[in-house]
This record gives C-alpha cells, sequence and structure tokens, in this order.
C-alpha cells in the first residue's frame, strides 16, 4: 500500500450483543499519526491527521495561516528523510520559490503557548477583528442556487469511502457553483481534511490570497470555487479557513457555533448548517442563495 492509499489499518476487536461476546475479528480503523510541518528548517506546527495528502494538508495549513499567497511562492514541498527510515513520511519540509522568505512568526503570533498545533486552529487569535485585519470581506457577487447546497452532503457522502469503512473520519469537499466536485479529502481532524481541500486548490492555482498577484494559471472558462461542505459542525476555523481562501458558501452536516456565525457575518460568507434530506438553515448572506 502505498503512502497516499493509507488511511486505514486492522486491529482485532471482540464484538458483543445481547447473547455476550463473540469471537474475535479484525476490525478496519482510521489511521492517526503526527505529521511535523517544517518551513526552512524551522518547524512551524504539528498536527494529528490521517496520511494521505500530506502535501496538500501541509500547503492548506500555511495558506490558511497567510504564511503562503499562492503556488508561486513554494519552491518544493517533501518528506524529510529516507523511506524505510524510523518516522518517515510524517516530517514534511517546505521550501520557499526562490528569492522569497515565507514569515513563518503569523503562525507563532497567532497563538498562545508553546506548543504549535496545527489541531488548534485559531485558538490564539483574540477575536474576529484579528482576522478580518488580514482578511477582507468577500464580495456579494457570486450567486449560488440553494439546490446546490442542499445537494452538497450527497456529494460529501459519495467521497466518504474510508468512513464507510472505519466510521472514524471527518471529510470535505469543494463545490463549484454548478455543484461539480473540485477536491475531497478525508481525515481524523475535521479542520484537516479542510486544510487538505484547500491545499490541493492552492496547488492547482485555483485558490489565491487576497494579497497575492492578480496573474493565474488558471483558465477563466473554469469555474470557481463556490461552496465548502463538511461533515460535523461548522465551528469558527472552518469558516476562517474558507474565508482566506475566498470560498463565499459553507454547508456543514451539523450545526454552527456563535463565533463561527458571527465570523460569517463579517467576512461575507454564507453559512448554511444541517444541510440534510435536501433541506438546511443559513444564517449569514442568505441573499447569495436567493434568500432575503
Amino acid at each position: 500500500m502505498s503512502r497516499e492509499e493509507k488511511g486505514i489499518t486492522q486491529r482485532p476487536m471482540v464484538r458483543f450483543s445481547d447473547a455476550g461476546g463473540l469471537a474475535s475479528e479484525e476490525d478496519s480503523v482510521a489511521v492517526e499519526e503526527p505529521l511535523e510541518i517544517r518551513v526552512s528548517g524551522d518547524t512551524v506546527a504539528i498536527t494529528m491527521r490521517t496520511p494521505g495528502q500530506d502535501r496538500e494538508l501541509t500547503v492548506g495549513f500555511l495558506f490558511s495561516e497567510g504564511i503562503l499567497r499562492s503556488v508561486d511562492d513554494l519552491g518544493g514541498v517533501a518528506y524529510c528523510g529516507r523511506p524505510g527510515e524510523e518516522g518517515w513520511g510524517n516530517v514534511i519540509e517546505v521550501t520557499p520559490a526562490a528569492g522569497l522568505v515565507l514569515e513563518v512568526e503569523r503562525v507563532s503570533a497567532a497563538r498562545r503557548g508553546t506548543l504549535t498545533t496545527a489541531a488548534c486552529g485559531v485558538c490564539g487569535r483574540r477575536s474576529v477583528d484579528d482576522l478580518m485585519a488580514v482578511c477582507s470581506p468577500i464580495p456579494a457577487g457570486l450567486a449560488l442556487g440553494p439546490e446546490v447546497v442542499a445537494r452538497a452532503t450527497e456529494r460529501l457522502r459519495e467521497v466518504q469511502l474510508n468512513f464507510a469503512r472505519t466510521g472514524g473520519v471527518h471529510a470535505a469537499a469543494v463545490l463549484d457553483s454548478r455543484g461539480e466536485l473540485l477536491a475531497a479529502a478525508e481525515d481524523i481532524g475535521r479542520h484537516n481534511a479542510v486544510d487538505k481541500v484547500v491545499g490541493a486548490l492552492v496547488l492547482s492555482g485555483r485558490v489565491r490570497s487576497s494579497r497575492a498577484s492578480t496573474s493565474s494559471s488558471v483558465p477563466r472558462s473554469e469555474l470557481p470555487p463556490a461552496l465548502l461542505v463538511v461533515s460535523g459542525r461548522a465551528s469558527f476555523e472552518i469558516v476562517q479557513k474558507a474565508a482566506v481562501a475566498r470560498i463565499p458558501v459553507v454547508a456543514s452536516v451539523s450545526a454552527a457555533s456563535s463565533l463561527a456565525i458571527d465570523l460569517a457575518h463579517r467576512s461575507g460568507v454564507t453559512l448554511a448548517t444541517f444541510v440534510r434530506d435536501g433541506r438546511f438553515n443559513v444564517y449569514t448572506h442568505a441573499q447569495r442563495l436567493g434568500g432575503t
């Protein structure tokens, strides 16, 4: 099994029922391992993740934190060490483009404490104001049919292959305004799944920071990312990652937190929750979906 396919392993278990314990059998469970992210030799973050799409996870995390502005900032992304060495595949190094110095202090300045973890998301950010100071609101331009939102979680279920086998991973997907899938990922952590899909779009040139140059290699005929759909709830950091990636709509299977709603309102993101069976609730900017 290649590292990109790795995400499920087997563990013995005994299944119990009203009739008592049954024979031991092998069960499929999601893999959880640490990934250390380094930039120019310095450790920036450590996250517990499901291996696979590590390059996308790394790029998406650094982009969401404001360290990367676009794929043009990248010189290389590669695992440290050699295949077969102990721990190989759990440390990844980012090299900036020639002549560029990446501002890794953006992460440390945004967090409290001595341990920097990607899992804590925006734990250290003081308020919505801190994020809005570096992330301009998304314009109201794009209109999206409510039927695209209503079907979003169905599209998400189609890509949840590891969840179907383990029941133990989250998923995220990005769709265009027609509901076509642009990127999808699964991970033990919801924030990691989002970083993976955002990273995939950054690497393809579809997503660029508002601070990046206006040049783009993506053909104008291709529709831009329109909707981020996530399993579970919509937290502050999920909306934050969508806002930085300039994705105007977030749809979640479950509820939203108060701070997620506040940030969505300020950042121009349409936030839809409990997207199930063709129904959903919208807390912010419903006019983008034809609402009032």
